[in-house]
């Protein structure tokens, strides 16, 4: 069967394995070696100018490989390079694209470590910053300038869910001649594929849907074989590399992430239609919601809304601890995308770094509780949503 025929569920089981496939292992052998032989002097002279997976690790290693070539075939790209975590892929990919005098454009909602890095540490290298809603697709066409280099989106965000239209968004960078990087990890490969809607570089904090059992750190970057190569140059020197024990964690998680993402969904869907009919909720937050404001837009560029589900409590923050604390099933922690439930409160986790005035533009008020719904069935977790609520 042709691999171009098959769904991305299947691709996902099947991807980055080497072939052929003759007397090979099943299952992604990890190579613990830090450096690898040569025959004589001239091989090495040339496996280091290929930049081969058996050179040095920090050129990269044939476990990291595979989840390299799986994840790009899981976003219909010539290449990807994965990292030691979602925001070493985040910066470097930024450092490789921006230097002094560069102009560079950021939606406003974006995870607070990305924030804090365009806001703080891009200006400090000579990298102008603006922003503009990821809603306002007209006001980053009035953001750009003759020195505008990138477009830095997220879609769906942390933690509002708010939807940018990345085909349009892509159309007029791509026209512009400016390089455009999303951060696509609430969507994952099987809900959305930006760089089949013009993206040039799609990023995945793999921590996430992607490793999908809350016990790895690594990132990812998407594209073009050009920029690819472009980002593992700055990552060779920067070292923000993945260790091969974690990139067969990632290669694992990603064989059953087909099966995951579907339940993913499906409890968002519930879980959010719940929680909207509820009295003691304000709003809640999810693309597929059909009284979601963007619904028309999540329907046309994504295929499931995921398992992320935000919704406003009143009581501000003291009343999102409350509700919190009454959880039994859903457990407090940061992080999403595992097979567990987790609840979080942005105001004191994710965009804590943040000045309360970038919140509230952002729309993060300090009553938002943020639930990574993972695979339970879906019953059990909206009694303890409506336990909690009732308590």
């Amino acid at each position: 069967m042709k691999r171009d025929a098959m769904s991305l569920s299947t691709r996902a089981i099947h991807s980055g394995a080497p072939g052929p496939r003759r007397n090979q292992p099943v299952a992604t052998p990890i190579y613990l070696s830090a450096t690898f032989e040569s025959k004589d002097v001239d091989e090495q002279i040339a496996t280091e100018e290929a930049k081969a997976d058996t050179f040095y690790m920090r050129y990269g290693n044939p476990t990291l490989t595979v989840a390299e070539r799986a994840v790009a075939e899981l976003e219909g790209a010539e290449s990807a390079a994965v990292f030691g975590s979602g925001m070493a892929a985040i910066t470097t990919s930024l450092l490789a694209h921006l230097g002094q005098g560069d102009h560079a454009i950021f939606q406003r909602e974006v995870y607070g470590g990305v924030h804090r890095f365009a806001y703080e540490l891009l200006p400090r290298y000579g990298v102008d910053v603006s922003w503009f809603e990821a809603t306002d697709t007209a006001g980053f066409e009035n953001a750009i300038r003759d020195t505008t280099k990138l477009v830095y989106l997220e879609s769906p965000t942390n933690p509002t869910l708010k939807l940018v239209d990345i085909e349009r968004v892509a159309s007029i960078a791509k026209a512009r001649g400016i390089v455009s990087l999303i951060d696509s990890t609430f969507a994952t490969p099987l809900n959305t594929r930006p760089h089949e809607l013009g993206i040039d570089g799609v990023l995945h904090s793999a921590t996430k849907y992607l490793g999908g059992h809350s016990d790895l750190l690594g990132g990812v970057v998407a594209g073009s074989s050009e920029l690819v190569d472009r980002v593992k140059s700055y990552m060779r020197v920067l070292g923000g590399i993945l260790d091969p024990h974690a990139a067969y964690l990632l290669v694992r998680g990603i064989k059953s992430l087909g099966l995951r993402v579907e339940r993913h969904n499906a409890n968002g869907l519930a879980v959010s239609r719940f929680l909207a009919q509820h009295d003691r909720v304000r709003a809640v937050f999810y693309p597929m919601l059909e009284s979601f404001s963007q619904v028309e837009l999540a329907r046309r560029q994504m295929r499931g809304g995921g398992g992320v589900v935000s919704f406003e409590v009143d009581g501000g923050l003291e009343g999102a601890k409350r509700v919190s604390n009454a959880l039994t099933l859903i457990r407090i922690a940061p992080s999403l995308g595992g097979v567990e439930s987790l609840s979080s409160i942005p105001c004191v986790t994710s965009h804590a770094m943040l000045p309360r005035d970038e919140r509230e533009k952002a729309g993060i008020g300090d009553g938002l509780i943020r639930l990574a719904l993972g695979i339970e069935d879906t019953e059990d977790l909206i009694a303890d949503l409506d336990g909690a609520l009732s308590a």
